[in-house]
């Protein structure tokens, strides 16, 4: 490697570590934030406290969103989950042109911002009667989440030799009994990391939520914007520590499964 190669190779390695440093910044200038004493929002904190979580698991508005939103997730996930992985096997199995092409249609959602599909779905959900239900709140969720559960369930099965599954077919299986018997176990991985993906965007998504969620079903991302269009309240710190703290961990879980997948079925040494 050449003098120039060296001295480009570690510009590179200082670009990215300032685009890293600029994106994880506000996340860690936040967790000192929650632990502030004062009133207001300040960095550094004069004084240290635990009142503003005392305050997020205390305070009618602020613990009824938190479990708004954790049981919306779960519900997201759970019916995001069949959808998507339904999908990524038809998509896959396929032979037709026309049906690969769906897959574009799927994934609209990811592409087509977010404001948009707020305002379709609020007037949808407006004609029929189910603006602020909890129903309402997970089909529109679901909405964003099962491109998520599509991807990670595609990409399990392109690594998956579908001979296996045809063998259990030529024995007696059904279509159903093979994927469920042959195919599932081995893309588990992915599915299981398309629930998650599911669950973190549930839990994330504001935009959404700041038109069809109203009433009892306010999500806390709606009541962290509320929160701060009105008065910066310190517990928006807290609240974000602790979806910063549960999305990392749910992410870790993932990375965990991924790997336990890939090593049984590949094997340690793939």
């Amino acid at each position: 490697m050449t003098p120039f190669d060296r001295a480009m190779q570690s510009l590179i390695y200082v670009l990215a570590g300032a685009i890293l440093f600029f994106l994880v910044a506000p996340v860690i200038l936040v967790i000192p934030m929650s632990f502030s004493g004062s009133r207001y929002l300040d960095f550094p904190p004069e004084t240290w406290s635990l009142r503003w979580y005392e305050r997020l698991f205390t305070s009618i508005t602020w613990s009824n969103s938190l479990v708004v939103s954790v049981k919306l997730a779960i519900a997201t996930m759970l019916v995001s989950t069949p959808i998507g992985v339904a999908a990524a096997y038809g998509l896959h199995i396929s032979e037709r042109p026309l049906l690969k092409k769906l897959q574009i249609v799927l994934l609209l959602p990811m592409i087509v911002p977010n404001i948009i599909i707020a305002i379709g779905l609020f007037y949808a959900f407006v004609r029929f009667n189910i603006l602020g239900s909890f129903a309402g709140l997970v089909a529109a969720h679901a909405t964003m989440a099962v491109p998520f559960v599509l991807i990670t369930t595609l990409s399990a099965l392109r690594s998956f030799d579908m001979s296996q599954e045809a063998v259990a077919r030529s024995l007696g299986c059904s279509r159903a009994e093979a994927f469920f018997r042959v195919t599932l176990p081995q893309i588990r991985g992915g599915v299981f990391s398309g629930m998650l993906f599911a669950f973190v965007t549930s839990l994330d998504e504001v935009v959404i939520a700041l038109f069809v969620a109203t009433g009892r079903n306010q999500t806390v991302t709606k009541v962290m914007f509320g929160s701060l269009r009105d008065e910066l309240d310190p517990t928006i710190a807290a609240v974000s520590v602790v979806l910063i703290v549960g999305t990392l961990s749910l992410g870790l879980v993932a990375l965990i499964m991924r790997q336990a997948a890939t090593v049984r079925v590949h094997g340690p040494n793939r």
